[in-house]
């Protein structure tokens, strides 16, 4: 830094500290090594190894990855809320829900004529003798308005609460509260028949995306690189944020909110901004699963579902952005395994999962490694 005289009017400038970069070298290469995996090696090794070979990925694993990305996705915004911010959020599992239900009302009217009733309704508006479409299924045709909608009811639904809860200061387990209960309130107004969702079996049946057949390999191969791309590019997005002045002010508001707003920052905009972003993620990540699993239905908005999501990011470290993401391929990888192998485990495996975090991992797998390690860059303060 160079320095003036005193007496001068003028004081020469101070150097600012370098900006920090997105990625370290390794961390570019992890990041290739992950683009070229999931983008390239996966669809070669579905679509041109042979069935018998060892080396095939099989169908069934491309549906169960495709899933637990969805997943890594949420995971990922809640670390955005929670990691970095300090927001616990129990009711995210309404904006994948709602992003979900965007994606199947579009998927519902690409059936067409092809349901059970031969008739331009979903079957399940055919039977309980609805006449038309209601006011809100107007643009559920239309592949671009799906797109815009996915993004702008979970961010929609995000912004109203988000923007009356922090202003109302409400934080903490209170925070928490309210938002599982707006969640239940959600779920419980879709299993209701009037609403035009399907009730409690919600959407099924999916035949086609943009005129396409869903059950083809190479859709659903189509679909997982998609998932895939998103997944990396909300990652990079997130690391972006993080390193940013913004990022930092969040950061700054998970640890001292008061100090904050004594700096003369005001961290309504902050929290309400980011609660927005995270709750378009998770939407995002809801319209990509839906037609991966062929199912949205009201239970995807249950309590447990959302908790899940918050133990994803604790199991794999807060704070990290790559944590969450490891700690949903762990938790949900033993889940497929234990639900196959001994389902009546499955429950309590996931408590005693979260009790061990808390108490012997609280900065999650991720953390555990970096202590190994000797970095001490990790602690969340």
């Amino acid at each position: 830094m160079t320095t003036s005289n005193p007496s001068s009017p003028v004081s020469a400038p101070v150097a600012l500290p370098p900006k920090p970069a997105l990625l370290s070298r390794s961390g570019w290469a992890a990041f290739g090594a992950a683009l070229l995996v999931l983008c390239v090696l996966a669809p070669v090794l579905n679509l041109a190894v042979p069935e018998g070979s060892v080396f095939h990925l099989s169908d069934y694993g491309v549906a169960l990855v495709g899933k637990i990305m969805c997943f890594a996705i949420c995971a990922l915004a809640m670390d955005l809320i929670w990691g970095y911010t300090g927001i616990l959020s129990l009711g995210h599992g309404l904006f994948f829900a709602l992003g979900g239900y965007v994606m199947g009302m579009y998927l519902m009217r690409q059936i067409g004529t092809d349901g059970n009733y031969k008739s331009e309704l979903p079957d399940f508006m055919v039977f309980l003798d609805w006449k038309e479409l209601p006011w809100h299924w107007a643009l559920s045709d239309s592949f671009v308005a799906t797109l815009f909608l996915i993004v702008l009811v979970p961010g929609l639904v995000a912004f109203v609460f988000g923007y009356f809860a922090f202003r109302s200061r409400i934080k903490g387990v209170y925070f928490s509260i309210i938002t599982q209960a707006m969640t239940f309130a959600a779920m419980l107004l879709f299993f209701r028949n009037e609403t035009g969702f399907g009730g409690n079996n919600g959407f099924t049946d999916f035949k086609r995306i943009l005129g396409t057949p869903i059950a083809t390999q190479n859709m659903r191969m189509t679909l997982f690189v998609l998932t895939s791309a998103t997944l990396l590019g909300c990652f990079l997005f997130g690391r972006w944020l993080i390193a940013s002045k913004f990022g930092r002010v969040l950061q700054a508001i998970r640890d001292a909110e008061t100090r904050v707003m004594f700096s003369g920052y005001n961290p309504l905009p902050y929290k309400l901004t980011i609660w927005v972003i995270s709750a378009v993620m998770c939407g995002i990540a809801g319209a990509l699963y839906v037609p991966q699993v062929g199912i949205i239905n009201p239970g995807e908005m249950s309590a447990a579902n959302s908790i899940e999501i918050a133990i994803w990011a604790a199991v794999g470290g807060r704070a990290t952005l790559v944590g969450p993401i490891v700690g949903a391929f762990l938790v949900n990888g033993a889940k497929s395994w234990l639900t196959v192998t001994a389902p009546e485990f499955w429950l309590y495996f996931l408590g005693a999962l979260f009790i061990a975090v808390t108490l012997y991992l609280p900065n999650g797998v991720v953390g555990l490694v970096k202590k190994l390690r000797g970095d001490r860059a990790w602690r969340l303060t």
